[in-house]
C-alpha cells in the first residue's frame, strides 16, 4: 500500500457492518460484543446505521425469497413470519405484548450502539467508504443465502483498497447451493482478512474461495460472564420474572411442542417454576398456558440476567447456549430444527459444543434427559479460554496489518 494511501486510513474510524437493529437477543448482544471489542483493542470505531439502507436490502431479499417459493424447507421456515402476522391480528394481547418486547430491543439499539449518519443505499456508503480505516462484517448468520443475494454483508459496495475484515462470520448452514456458493467465493477472495465461527464455515470458504481461514469465536464468547455484567449494568436479579422463585429458564426459537413438553417433566421432578420467552421467533400454540412466568418487558439485558439466575436452561439458541456456559448453569441444548433441510441453522449448534467437547449437551428427541448429567466446566472453561486468547490474537494481527494499529 503507498504511503499516500496509508495516510488516507490514519486516525479514521472502523465501520462495522453487524445486525444490531434485529429484534433478536443473540443478534444484538453479538453486535454489541463487536463494538465492546474494538473498544477494549482502543480503536475508535462506529456501527454503520441500517435505517436508509433497509428498503434496498428488503427489497433484494424478497427477491431472493420469491425465487425460493418452490423449495418446501424455505416455504416452512417463511411461514413462521405469516403465523405472526395472522397471531397478531387475531390476537390483540399478544400484539401488545410483542410491541413491548420490541420497544425493549429499540431502547437497547438506540442507546448501546454508536450509529454512523445515514446513509440511503450501498453505493453512497460505497462512495464514503475511504472515511473509514477499514470494514468489519460479523458475526452471527450473516452470509446465509438470503443475506449473500441481498449483497450487504458481502461488502461488495467497499472499494478494493480499503481493508475489509470478517470476524467471526457464520454462514448459518453447512453447504451452499452452487449459485451462491460461486458468489461467495467472489466477495470472499475481495476480503482482506477472514475467520469464520463454524468449522462448517471454514469447509464453505476452503470450497468456494480456495481459502484457509481461522475458526475464532463469537465475540460474545470474547468476554467472561463478570465482564458482561458490567458492560451491560446487569446488576437486577432475574428472579424478579419469577416473584423471586426459583425457575427454569426455557428460550426455544422452535416449533418443537415435545421439548416443551421435556421441560414441563423437569419442572415437576424438581418443583421449579418455568420462566419462558414465550413466542420468541414466532407464534406457537404450544407455548400457551406452558409456562408459569412469560414476562416480555426483557431486553438483552434482562434476558443475561434471566440465564445468569436460572436453576437450570433449556433452549435451542446458540447465544443462549453461550451465555449458560459463560454463567455455569445446567443447560441443555436442543436442535432448532427436526431435519437437516436446505433452511436447518443446527450446525452452530453442534460445532459450538464440539469446541468446547460437550456434544453431550445436545437433546434430540429420541435421547434420554438426564437433569444430573454432570458439565465439566473446567473443560468448557479452558476451551473457551483458548478461543478468546487465539480470537484477540487474530484481531490483533488483522488489524496491525491493516495498519490500523
Amino acid at each position: 500500500m503507498s504511503a499516500y494511501n496509508l495516510s488516507r486510513y490514519m486516525n479514521k474510524k472502523l465501520a462495522l457492518v453487524t445486525c444490531y437493529f434485529q429484534p433478536n437477543y443473540g443478534s444484538q448482544l453479538q453486535a454489541f460484543a463487536t463494538q465492546m471489542a474494538f473498544d477494549k483493542i482502543g480503536v475508535e470505531n462506529e456501527t454503520i446505521a441500517i435505517d436508509g439502507l433497509k428498503p434496498e436490502i428488503n427489497k433484494a431479499k424478497y427477491r431472493y425469497f420469491l425465487s425460493k417459493i418452490f423449495d418446501i424447507n424455505t416455504v416452512k421456515d417463511k411461514m413462521a413470519t405469516v403465523r405472526k402476522m395472522l397471531a397478531k391480528k387475531r390476537n390483540p394481547e399478544y400484539a401488545e405484548n410483542l410491541a413491548i418486547r420490541y420497544g425493549m430491543f429499540d431502547d437497547f439499539a438506540k442507546t448501546k450502539f454508536r450509529l454512523s449518519r445515514q446513509y440511503n443505499s450501498k453505493k453512497e456508503l460505497g462512495q464514503s467508504a475511504y472515511e473509514y480505516s477499514a470494514f468489519v462484517v460479523g458475526s452471527d448468520q450473516l452470509w446465509l443465502p438470503s443475506n449473500i443475494a441481498a449483497d450487504y454483508y458481502t461488502l461488495n459496495f467497499v472499494p478494493k483498497d480499503v481493508p475489509k475484515i470478517a470476524l467471526a462470520t457464520s454462514f448459518g448452514i453447512s453447504k451452499l447451493p452452487k449459485k451462491y456458493g460461486e458468489k461467495a467465493g467472489r466477495f470472499l477472495k475481495r476480503m482482506d482478512y477472514v475467520s469464520v465461527r463454524e468449522k462448517s464455515g471454514q469447509a464453505l470458504v476452503n470450497q468456494w474461495a480456495d481459502k484457509d481461514v481461522p475458526v475464532v469465536c463469537d465475540p460474545t464468547i470474547m468476554f467472561t460472564a463478570d465482564e458482561w455484567i458490567k458492560a451491560l449494568d446487569a446488576s437486577g436479579d432475574g428472579r424478579r420474572f419469577a416473584e423471586g422463585e426459583k425457575y427454569i429458564f426455557v428460550y426455544y426459537l422452535g416449533n418443537n411442542p415435545w421439548e416443551r413438553e421435556r421441560v414441563k417433566k423437569v419442572s415437576c421432578e424438581t418443583d421449579l417454576k418455568i420462566v419462558q420467552l414465550a413466542h420468541s421467533d414466532e407464534y406457537i400454540k404450544s407455548d400457551e398456558g406452558f409456562a408459569d412466568y412469560t414476562p416480555y418487558k426483557v431486553g438483552p439485558k434482562e434476558f443475561v440476567e434471566l440465564i445468569r439466575d436460572a436453576e437450570y436452561v433449556f433452549t435451542d439458541s446458540f447465544h443462549c447456549s453461550v451465555f449458560s456456559m459463560l454463567n455455569h448453569k445446567k443447560f441443555f441444548t436442543f436442535p432448532r430444527y427436526n431435519n437437516e433441510g436446505s433452511a436447518s441453522t443446527n450446525g452452530r449448534l453442534y460445532s459450538l459444543l464440539s469446541l468446547v467437547k460437550h456434544e453431550t449437551r445436545i437433546i434430540r428427541r429420541g435421547n434420554t434427559l438426564n437433569i444430573n448429567a454432570p458439565i465439566d466446566y473446567q473443560v468448557i472453561d479452558k476451551e473457551l479460554n483458548g478461543l478468546r486468547r487465539f480470537t484477540w490474537g487474530w484481531l490483533t494481527d488483522a488489524l496491525k496489518e491493516s495498519k490500523i494499529l
